[in-house]
């Protein structure tokens, strides 16, 4: 029960509350001298200054000490991942499919810059992630993440890219930063994963024993303590591996933290969770019985003294009252050893219900107890008191998670059958199977949901995501993240003719839509197996800032435009949904005006012609569109006086328009 405290509010407190939102990672804790002694100890929340600073700067500051895991480069990494970036996401068509009417995407390239580059068109956006990043066992391939001097002054100075020009290095025992590399690479995709997330959504991360304390430590930073959901055991190997002495390790670890208001979806019921409902109502519903009495802690009469009461039963009518009837049994809900217990529903819900309860007498306790019907059927399941009957539209119900994952579904062995069976050969180490990515996606999703995952090896998140949506009936949409990395010499991949790991994930979702459209037949109608190609590129402007020293006489032709000659109006497009924050999945036509092109985004969200220059007619008729947002290049006008006039035509015929050149 709430008090009446009858003082002004903690301003203080209520302040550090609303930063928790904005920067939880620099929420830490003090000892509250006010309420602290010498034998109990008080704590309250604080803010780490030195950190929210690091957070507000573009360069690494010096601070103090607090209550928080830390790291050589922790500091490097926060700029890393606060510093601006210059790159562009071009479109691939012809490594897309069914591009004009997909709404999922699959990204190529370094998934750092991927995530900055998203912050924009998918800030809280994004309902479910999930990553099965490196584990850091000393064989993994990590990234190099250095934006404050240019990529090949970098990649000279450290030697960054590896044989194959990749921009990742062989993370070994040996090296001496073993720990803070990984640390690093982390803490900034996920300070800015956190940014997709909707406030209802969460991150799955699979990680093994090697870091699986260091993450928790890092996310409980990051995302918040409050935020932390769970972490489950996942069996994935029973033999064990042999690459320990003392323990053969069976399992790995699930971790689960939520942005904001998340509520852990059920899971499908196995095949013997559904045959315990065994039995059959007058109308054919399958149900099993549940005892109506509490078992298991709280379950005596004190913990909930309003949930003990005697409901009333007649033997030969078969009916429950809570209303005393004269010959009606009497039965209280009494423990194993006679003492008094509670029911599991309070008498409201009881009277809600009546029709469910099903009274039983016991030849060995020589008394009365009642169960409860509990329907296969979602739609049936038990009012709750005041409210009324809901139409659930689930088949079945579902079960809650378990802390414990078992199965020979989830191995690894089965998510290299899985791929085996589309390629004929395995083609990738170590896959997650489909079946384990579902049961996230249960738990993680609803019908509507953009899953993201930007360690997307082969696709598996992807081929899980389709497969949902054939059983279910739902519209998910899945980002995909892949650095193109090579595949080894002589791999069986490389052997298949597959060059990196992109190749293997973009051919992995064609293989498996086609797969699933062949399966359903027509039931397979609407749903959406494509996806488009995105990679990302240099910026689309020009390097035209240099100091005047290095301008020559054969540089002016070059500068006459301010875009690089090798883009297309589509590159300039999806460049201008990125700034503009706008998703980059919607459907857009591309219409000729007297020779222009001019594209027509979501219905006239945005429409952007980068012709030069434009002719009057043409923006006439743009104008008399209104759409929400126009774009155009600034060699779209002959001078100034014309820009100025363009612009006041807009705010008169068209006051609702943004309008912006590049």
């Amino acid at each position: 029960m709430e008090k009446i405290c009858f003082e002004s509010p903690d301003l203080v407190q209520r302040n550090i509350e609303l930063l928790s939102g904005i920067f939880p990672n620099c929420i830490t804790e003090t000892l509250d001298p006010e309420r602290s002694t010498q034998e109990k100890p008080v704590y309250k929340r604080a803010v780490n200054f030195d950190l929210l600073r690091q957070m507000l700067s573009d360069d690494a500051v010096e601070g103090g000490g607090a209550f928080e895991l830390t790291w050589a480069g922790k500091r490097a990494a926060i700029v890393t991942a606060n510093s601006p970036l210059q790159k562009t996401l071009r479109p691939c068509l012809e490594e897309s499919r069914d591009w004009d009417t997909t709404e999922n995407l699959y990204i190529e390239g370094e998934n750092l810059e991927v995530l900055k580059l998203l912050q924009r068109s998918y800030l809280g956006a994004v309902k479910m992630i999930y990553i099965d990043p490196p584990y850091n066992t000393g064989n993994d391939r990590l990234y190099r993440d250095d934006y404050r001097e240019s990529r090949d002054d970098y990649d000279e100075r450290v030697g960054a890219r590896d044989e194959d020009g990749i921009r990742l290095f062989r993370n070994t025992d040996a090296n001496g930063r073993f720990h803070s590399d990984w640390c690093s690479i982390m803490y900034a995709r996920l300070l800015l994963a956190r940014n997709l997330l909707r406030d209802d959504g969460a991150i799955f991360i699979s990680v093994d024993n090697h870091e699986q304390e260091t993450l928790k430590l890092m996310c409980d930073e990051i995302f918040g303590m409050s935020r932390y959901v769970g972490k489950i055991a996942v069996v994935n190997n029973l033999k064990g591996r042999n690459d320990k002495k003392d323990i053969a390790i069976c399992h790995e670890y699930l971790l689960i933290y939520r942005r904001g208001d998340f509520t852990t979806g059920g899971m499908p019921l196995s095949e013997k969770q559904r045959a315990a409902y065994s039995m059959v109502d007058k109308a054919g519903n399958p149900y099993q019985l549940r005892d109506l009495r509490k078992r298991g802690r709280p379950d005596r009469r004190e913990d909930r003294p309003n949930m003990y009461f005697p409901i009333y039963y007649n033997e030969e009518t078969k009916e429950c009252s809570l209303t005393r009837q004269e010959g009606w049994v009497e039965i209280f809900p009494l423990r194993g050893d006679g003492s008094d217990g509670r029911w599991r529903w309070g008498r409201e819900r009881v009277e809600a219900n009546l029709g469910l309860l099903e009274p039983y007498y016991s030849q060995i306790a020589h008394r009365w107890g009642i169960r409860t019907r509990v329907y296969l059927s979602a739609a049936l399941a038990p009012v709750e008191a005041g409210a009324a009957e809901e139409d659930d539209s689930e088949e079945e119900r579902l079960s809650k998670s378990k802390s414990f994952w078992m199965g020979g579904e989830l191995s690894s062995d089965v998510g290299r059958r899985q791929l085996k069976e589309l390629f004929g050969i395995p083609c990738f180490d170590h896959p997650k199977s489909v079946d384990y990515i579902l049961r996230m996606l249960h738990m993680g999703t609803d019908r509507d949901s953009i899953v993201l995952d930007f360690f997307s090896g082969s696709a598996t998140t992807a081929h899980a995501v389709m497969q949902l949506n054939a059983q279910d009936g739902g519209r998910r949409k899945f980002i995909m993240v892949q650095i193109p990395e090579l595949c080894p010499e002589g791999s069986e991949a490389r052997q298949a003719g597959f060059v990196n790991i992109c190749e293997i994930g973009k051919e992995r979702i064609r293989r498996a839509g086609d797969k699933l459209h062949r399966d359903l037949g027509s039931g397979a109608a609407g749903l959406d197996t494509g996806f488009r190609v995105l990679k990302t590129d240099s910026g689309n402007m020009a390097d035209i800032h240099r100091s005047t020293e290095v301008y020559t006489q054969l540089m002016i032709p070059g500068m006459e435009s301010n875009i690089k000659p090798d883009r297309s109006g589509l590159d300039l497009l999806f460049g201008c949904l990125l700034d503009w924050g706008l998703p980059l999945s919607k459907p857009f036509q591309c219409e000729m005006l007297e020779g222009c092109e001019v594209y027509t985004y979501d219905g006239g969200a945005l429409l952007a012609c980068f012709a030069s220059p434009v002719p009057e007619s043409v923006m006439e008729e743009i104008i008399r569109r209104r759409p929400r947002r126009a774009v155009f290049r600034d060699a779209a006008f002959t001078g100034s006086l014309e820009k100025i006039n363009i612009f006041e035509r807009f705010k008169r015929h068209a006051p609702g328009t943004r309008v912006k050149v590049i």
